[in-house]
């Protein structure tokens, strides 16, 4: 056995930006060094950020690309840290091949590349390209095919990308036949609930099948939609856990493994699964016997379970999206009730008390608690709070067109909406929409009314899982010894619009406990009229809620972004014809 030493470098890039993530690397490869690494490895195209989207097809950007990647390798030579080999995923293209129908033009590929001692020495590309859920890279990149080994200190080190190591055959196949003793994925995995642990599992069962250890480095941070938790991870061949990382932070894993010596002669390999074997030799002497390293294992710690960690990637995605963006404050209606309630938590927690305004716009239906509620969520908080009636305004629209009913109701929302927009314009903020998942599936929403701005960050939370976050993040002020940030009355009463004289949501809507089991079934994993009324819901209820879902798909293409933490969103992971009569 030969001892080897890797650092696996989780960390936040930013698309587009490739000379940020560019130094980005070069300061992580220099804490490697410092570290006594003997090999360090970055995310999924951490040179670009990731995911590129249509950026992939723009030449230009392909290019810029690759000349980064050489670029980096130069600098981290010239910075003395020419010797310490570092895998860095990029965007390259597919040489020598003509343009080919039904494939990417320009053949863009998700690539990785070895850098050392000042120069690209060893590139590949993703061989199973995902087209499912958030991802579409059957549009944006063409497959690898290759799998590269690296002899490091008498040890083979094998790579491949992210849904490689998901999918049966190709690099996970052949890992076993070049009978490399390390396997790293370099991945852009992105947050859903629980996935930490189907990550977990999945590193295990890939390390016993290969019979190799195995990295697993992920990306953090936010990138739009989407949030990367980081809980990068090293098993070895028996796929006991050896190294971890944090969860919503930047972090470096080091971990010493034993792996088995390289066979050396390497025999002539013919391709296995269609993957070709491709090798380049860093060196093949082991390393000094060395003390290695007390195992990096951070704990799973208890607020992150289950619904905190929910809060965390809240967070991480609003506290991204603001920043990457260059927003440096957020503006958010107050209405007294959970769901701005809870969003103005995740609103300080992301960009800090400071950073955060509330604007409270009473009208002529709001309740005195609903006032008194919001108020007091600003001092809990310690945001800046104003208040601006909005009866003269409603009154002046009304004047000026004859409303009644529900129009005259929204008529109130988009009053609202007018506002926050005009002080966004006016002051810079960032605009927060407040609506949650249930309200968008059922389009218990006002366009251009509550459903204004730039981010939505409880876009994907059902209601009930509102109310969660609320208690969760109350109680855990409360084992900080500090004051509950939302007021229970915001958690307790019944939640209403306040659009017309005692209204609330169970007017219009069923209890939200029934009504978000039934969502999550015909949303999540589209279940039709037969199947849900098999599972024991109403017929007469499964028909409406379906109609309400299915109409409100053009307000759903008009609300703002916001971060996915389910397995399946109503954006990027769903998406059907706004004109459509098909009845399930």
């Amino acid at each position: 056995m030969v001892q080897l030493r890797i650092a696996l470098a989780q960390v936040n890039p930013t698309v587009g930006d490739l000379d940020g993530n560019s130094a980005l690397v070069a300061a992580y490869a220099r804490r490697a060094a410092d570290a006594g690494a003997h090999l360090a490895v970055f995310p999924e195209m951490v040179v670009t950020g990731y995911p590129v989207e249509d950026l992939a097809l723009r030449n230009s950007f392909v290019s810029a690309s690759v000349k980064a990647v050489h670029a980096l390798a130069a600098r981290l030579a010239d910075d003395g840290l020419g010797e310490l080999p570092v895998v860095v995923g990029f965007l390259d293209r597919r040489e020598g091949v003509g343009a080919r129908f039904g494939q990417p033009a320009g053949a863009p590929q998700n690539a990785t590349a070895l850098l050392h001692r000042g120069r690209v020495r060893l590139t590949s590309a993703k061989y199973h390209l995902p087209n499912y859920g958030v991802f579409d890279e059957f549009r944006n990149f063409v497959p690898g095919d290759t799998l590269p080994v690296v002899r490091l200190h008498g040890a083979d080190v094998a790579f491949a990308v992210c849904e490689d190591l998901w999918q049966e055959g190709g690099p996970v196949t052949a890992v076993r036949a070049a009978r490399a003793g390390l396997l790293i994925t370099l991945n852009g995995s992105p947050y859903e609930r629980d996935k930490d642990d189907v990550r977990l599992e999945l590193c295990q069962r890939r390390a016993r099948e290969i019979g190799a250890a195995v990295g697993y480095v992920n990306m953090s941070g936010a990138q739009d939609e989407l949030i990367f938790e980081g809980d990068s991870l090293v098993v070895d061949a028996d796929g006991e856990l050896v190294a971890r990382a944090c969860q919503f932070d930047d972090a470096l894993l080091v971990a010493d493994l034993d792996l088995p010596e390289a066979a050396d002669p390497t025999p002539a390999e013919d391709p296995v699964s269609g993957i070709r074997i491709r090798r380049y030799t860093v060196s093949t002497d082991p390393v000094a016997p060395y003390d290695p390293l007390p195992p990096a294992i951070t704990p799973r710690q208890d607020p992150l379970s289950d619904i905190g960690e929910v809060y965390r990637a809240l967070v991480t995605g609003l506290r991204d999206y603001a920043a990457k963006n260059g927003f440096r404050s957020v503006l958010l209606g107050l209405s007294g009730g959970i769901d701005s309630a809870l969003t103005a938590a995740i609103a300080a927690d992301a960009v800090g008390p400071a950073g955060v305004y509330g604007l409270l716009m009473p009208s002529r239906h709001s309740s005195d608690h609903s006032l008194a509620d919001a108020e007091d969520l600003v001092k809990r908080l310690g945001i800046t709070g104003r208040t601006v009636p909005i009866a003269p305004i409603v009154d002046a629209f009304a004047g000026s067109v004859a409303v009644d009913g529900v129009a005259a109701e929204n008529l109130q929302a988009r009053a609202r909406g007018t506002l926050l927009m005009a002080l966004s314009n006016q002051e810079g903020h960032l605009v927060l929409a407040t609506g949650n998942k249930s309200e968008l599936a059922t389009g218990y929403s006002t366009l251009y009314g509550d459903a204004v701005g730039g981010y939505a960050p409880i876009k994907d939370c059902w209601k009930t899982v509102v109310w969660e976050l609320a208690r969760w993040r109350n109680a855990e002020a409360e084992r900080a010894g500090e004051v509950p940030p939302i007021p229970e009355n915001s958690i307790s009463k019944p939640p209403s619009a306040e659009l017309s004289p005692g209204q609330l949501d169970t007017d219009t809507l069923p209890d939200y406990a029934v009504l978000d089991s039934l969502l999550d079934a015909y949303i999540g994993t589209d279940k039709g009229l037969l199947e849900l009324t098999t599972a024991g819901f109403e017929p007469e209820l499964v028909e409406r809620v379906i109609r309400l879902v299915d109409r409100a798909e053009y307000k759903r293409r008009q609300y703002p972004p916001g971060p996915k933490i389910s397995s399946r969103n109503l954006s990027r992971d769903r998406r059907l014809p706004i004109t459509n009569r098909w009845t399930p």
